[in-house]
């Protein structure tokens, strides 16, 4: 839960925090497109490649809650620290939490800091502390925002980040009106920005819907399947550990995908488990944290860098599997969307 000052009151009378809003609110969501719109109207924004979050404050009382309405705040306390010192002393901020360790985003080093050990978070958060990018207001000093258009909302936005412009850990996150530049940022899109979001100008906040759209810049690679993970509670498989040759003609794990339709689990695993063998990845592990809530894991046997395309899940050609060098670096949340275990057309997974 969130976090208060000695001797403040901790929740209202009924029960319930006493923010503006409430924290289990749900954020509003973006549904997927392959393009972006361009007629009048549209407000575009870069999609970070972070951990969505709202920030809420009244008066003592500060709280960080995910995307899942689940607080954050024990694994951010530079953050909560910082929703304490910011003014005015009542608010609800939709935004996104990237880490920058060197200047540089990394998705790896924001995962790092959801950790049990209060010790290791401390470190963290002072070693490589968490930075807020706002875009979106639902509340400030005790003005209910949601059902504002967007461009009223933004104004708003902007004079709470002129308000409190001295704090090196907040900022306001870019936008424009103009489809031409957003397409610009979608060609450009990489590293801490993974795509754009558009949104109506005359739009509403509309907690926990899909009113906004967002267009990502695929890249897909053929990847190898050296290992896998069960689910945690089922002796189902959760995600595919997916690979690349190296120049040595060793295996690296470059990521995973957890993209697999329930009704097809029983039957991959079945498959999966048949090819159980050492060495799995041969080159570089995965040394990334594993997805949530996936358990044991299990490595296949690798086959040899030059051996083509096989196994029940085939790719739309029989391209050789290229080394690492050849193809393009892919992090394991721009694997997932190439998959589709059901669609041999599109697939591009070899099952070793």
């Amino acid at each position: 839960m969130g976090k208060s000052a000695p001797g403040a009151p901790d929740v209202s009378k009924d029960g319930r925090w006493a923010f503006p809003l409430d924290p289990a609110l749900p954020p509003m969501e973006a549904r997927q497109a392959d393009r972006l719109p361009t007629d009048p109207g549209w407000q575009y924004e870069p999609k970070w490649d972070g951990f969505r979050c709202l920030l809420f404050r009244a008066g003592n009382l500060a709280e960080l809650a995910g995307k899942s309405g689940k607080s954050l705040a024990r694994f951010f306390p530079e953050i909560v620290s910082l929703i304490e010192r910011l003014h005015p002393g009542s608010f609800a901020l939709d935004a996104e939490l990237i880490v920058a360790p060197g200047g540089v985003p990394s998705f790896d080093a924001l995962q790092m800091r959801l950790h049990p050990a209060e010790s290791r978070i401390k470190r963290l958060s002072k070693e490589t502390p968490a930075t807020v990018i706002l875009f979106d207001a639902l509340g400030i000093d005790g003005r209910r925002l949601l059902d504002l258009p967007l461009i009223e909302r933004r104004e708003a936005l902007e004079g709470f980040h002129r308000q409190n412009r001295d704090e090196s850990l907040l900022r306001l996150s870019p936008f424009t009106r103009d489809a031409a530049v957003a397409c610009a940022w979608l060609k450009a899109s990489g590293g801490a920005i993974d795509g754009v979001v558009s949104k109506r100008l005359e739009g509403h906040y509309e907690p926990g819907r899909r009113s906004m759209i967002k267009v990502k810049r695929t890249r897909t690679a053929d990847c190898v399947v050296g290992g896998f993970r069960y689910l945690e509670r089922e002796h189902l498989v959760g995600s595919l550990l997916l690979g690349l040759y190296n120049e040595r003609g060793e295996l690296d794990h470059v990521g995973f995908t957890s993209a697999i339709a329930a009704h097809d689990r029983a039957q991959l695993t079945k498959h999966l488990e048949s090819l159980i063998e050492p060495p799995g990845f041969t080159g570089k592990a995965s040394r990334r944290p594993q997805p949530l809530g996936h358990g044991k894991v299990e490595r296949l046997g690798a086959a040899p860098p030059r051996a083509r395309c096989r196994g029940s899940v085939r790719p739309h050609h029989r391209k050789q599997i290229p080394p690492r060098n050849k193809a393009h670096p892919l992090a394991a949340r721009q694997i997932a969307p190439a998959m589709r275990l059901r669609s041999a057309s599109r697939s591009r997974l070899t099952f070793l």
